[in-house]
């Protein structure tokens, strides 16, 4: 029997419990609850039974506004997670994962610690995968510049182009009435970026 990949593990479980959320009508609650409210990481306490705020980063990667928010942030990460799990293991696209979700919650908080709109949403954590799948995968055509190698300068280009694409992305939809949390695409997106080339030597180290 084929083992079950890490990254449709994490699919499969995503899509069970955003679906189930979504077709009960909990959407509301659930967010409250078990989204990621920066306001409650400062220390806000809520007057409702809630997830503990240190692990919110991770339930709100369980959540999602509607299907289609559902189904672009799965097609995203398994796109990316497929080739990025052959490379890095089972253990490695998961701490990636996880790692991601939390840095991501942190550069969210980050501009305004007291916001108490809630986040919900794998994007972030999703877009560990798709840093650390550019890096590996993709193809460079960076040159060096003075005492900076070809490679440190390919991975500032990617981050400065994917922080370029979600800033406009998220004015684009703010002025459709649509909030994009641009910091958390950001923050998850350096954080593969930063936690490829290690987790890459940790799998391969006894090779």
């Amino acid at each position: 029997m084929q083992r079950v990949s890490a990254t449709t593990a994490i699919i499969a479980l995503t899509a069970v419990v955003s679906a189930a959320v979504i077709l009960g009508h909990y959407d509301y609650d659930a967010s409250m609850r078990a989204g990621f409210i920066p306001a409650r990481l400062s220390g806000v306490a809520t007057d409702f039974a809630a997830v503990p705020a240190w692990l919110t980063p991770l339930t709100c990667t369980l959540l999602h506004g509607g299907f289609l928010h559902l189904g672009m942030n799965m097609l995203m990460l398994g796109f990316t997670g497929k080739e990025t799990e052959r490379a890095l293991g089972a253990a490695g696209i998961v701490l990636l994962y996880v790692v991601g979700a939390f840095v991501a919650a942190f550069a969210q908080w980050l501009p305004d610690p007291q916001a108490t709109i809630p986040m919900i949403g794998a994007s972030g954590a999703a877009s560990a995968v798709v840093g650390a799948y550019s890096l590996l995968f993709g193809r460079s055509r960076a040159k060096a510049i003075g005492p900076i190698p070809a490679q440190a300068v390919h991975v500032v280009w990617l981050a400065v182009a994917w922080t370029v694409v979600n800033l406009l992305s998220a004015f684009a939809f703010l002025g459709a009435g649509v909030a994009v949390a641009a910091p958390a695409h950001i923050g998850g997106f350096l954080a593969g970026l930063v936690l490829a080339k290690p987790l890459l030597r940790w799998r391969w180290r006894k090779a």
